[in-house]
Parts: structure tokens; sequence; C-alpha cells
């Protein structure tokens, strides 16, 4: 009686549900608790229906532009009918583990490998809609997949660091010219405001005085203002010669009489002076 009524209970657990044959043919489902059977006569599968998670194995895949990559994924399943899962096929997590496999180097094998790097929920999305259409008659749903890594041969490793530090190098010279395109630019408005405003220069020198002047510099070299620095200078040389011209006492004749020794010229004599 023991023994009879040990082999006639049954427990199903609460993430459980159990899938009830008699003489071989379904007779239905039982939901959690404890429940009775015909000992011998019918058999009870319990099946889980909490979500199961399954890696997928990095396999070599050829991408659209012919690169050798090594994808790994991972898939998030549960089964949503117990009795299809029992019923149409015999082992769930082995079929999913082959057809996520398989799915996985199609998908990938119809990106470059620039998508495949950059586009991920994509492909992500696009696998799950492939296993969900295929699993869909197994009982299961497929909730999740999502690339898990992504292995690049050493030779691309080293071309993508290439063409990105030649990429940083043409944005940083973009970046550069932009920016002395805009500082010139500045520059045309501050000159042209100078022009028409004269004390802004002066002002200007001045706030470079005191900005200078903060650092207790023993030397300061501050260029003045070029035309008229060369103007002025031209103009006080004018009046320093105009002011020694006046000045200057002139020395009479008899001074320079007095002062300027007599000299004799010779005077070549003649042919016939001679007598």
């Amino acid at each position: 009686m023991v023994v009879a009524l040990a082999l006639a209970v049954r427990i199903v657990w609460q993430y459980e549900q159990g899938v009830l044959f008699r003489f071989g043919r379904l007779r239905g489902t039982r939901s959690p608790g404890l429940r009775l059977i015909v000992p011998f006569i019918d058999t009870l599968r319990k099946v889980s229906l909490r979500v199961v998670t399954m890696p997928i194995q990095s396999r070599g895949i050829i991408t659209r532009d012919n690169v050798s990559v090594d994808v790994s994924a991972v898939a998030y399943f549960r089964v949503v009918d117990a009795v299809k899962s029992v019923l149409a096929i015999e082992n769930v997590g082995a079929a999913i583990n082959q057809i996520a496999q398989t799915t996985l180097r199609k998908v990938v094998g119809q990106h470059s490998l620039d998508q495949t790097l950059s586009e991920t929920d994509a492909i992500n999305l696009d696998i799950r809609k492939i296993l969900d259409k295929t699993t869909a008659d197994w009982g299961v749903e497929v909730t999740l997949v999502e690339l898990k890594g992504i292995q690049l041969p050493d030779s691309m490793k080293r071309a993508m660091a290439r063409q990105a530090e030649a990429e940083r190098e043409k944005r940083a010279k973009i970046i550069n010219a932009e920016g002395e395109s805009l500082a010139a630019a500045a520059l045309g408005q501050a000159s042209d405001t100078m022009m028409a405003h004269p004390l802004a220069l002066q002002l200007r020198n001045l706030q470079s005085l005191v900005e200078i002047g903060v650092d207790k510099n023993t030397t300061v070299v501050f260029p003045a203002p070029l035309m008229s620095t060369i103007e002025e200078l031209g103009a006080f040389l004018s009046s320093e010669v105009g002011a020694s011209g006046i000045g200057r006492i002139q020395p009479s004749s008899q001074d320079r009489g007095a002062t300027t020794p007599q000299m004799a010229v010779p005077v070549a004599a003649s042919g016939n002076g001679g007598a």
C-alpha cells in the first residue's frame, strides 16, 4: 500500500507544468501542486517554464566583405506551451542551440564587418525574429538574443587602428582649420573696429601692459604702433635739423681769409717767354 501510494504521488513545482500520458496518449496538463497518477499506467512529464540562458559558442563566420570573425552570443528562451515542447521535439535545449548557431552564421554573413560592429542591435533583432518563428511550433519563445563577443584577426585589428588614427588626424586638421578661419574673421573685425576708433588700440595696449605686469616681469618689450612711430620720428628729426641750422654762426669773409691759408698757384710759362 505504501509503495503504491509512493508511486502514485507526484509533486509539480510552482515553476513547472505537468504533461500527463495514459497508455501513451496525452491526457492533458497538470498545474503545480500535489498530483496523483495511476501507477504503471500514467506517466507525468514535468516541464520547466523558467527562462533558460543558453550561450551560443564562438564560431568562425565570413562576413559579406570576406572578413573572418569569431562571433559568440547568448540567447534567452522559455517554454510557453508544455504540451508542444514535449510532443513536437525531443530535446528543446539542444535544438535551440543548433538552430541559434546556424541563424547567427546566416545573419552575420549578410552584413559587412563595419555593420557587424556598429549595428549589433539590428543583428540581435534579426536573429531573435528568425528563432522566434522557428521555435513557435515547439512551444518555445525566444525572449532575447545578444551578441556577446566579436573577435577580429590581429591583422584586421592593426588595420582598423591605423584607420582610426588617420580619421582622428583628419578631424583634428579640420577643427584646426576651422579655428584658424574663425580667428582670422575675428581679427579682421577687431582691426576694422580699431581703425574706426583709434583710442581702442591705445586701450588695448594699456590692457596688455596690465596683463604683463601681473607676472612681475623685470623687462617688458612693448611694441608701439609702427606707422605713428615712424611719423613722429620723422617730425622729430626734421625739427632737430631745423634747430641746428638756425643756431649755427656763419663765418665772415675776413675770417675766412684770415683762417684760410693762401696758396700760390704756379703758372706754366709759354714757349716765347724765355727771352
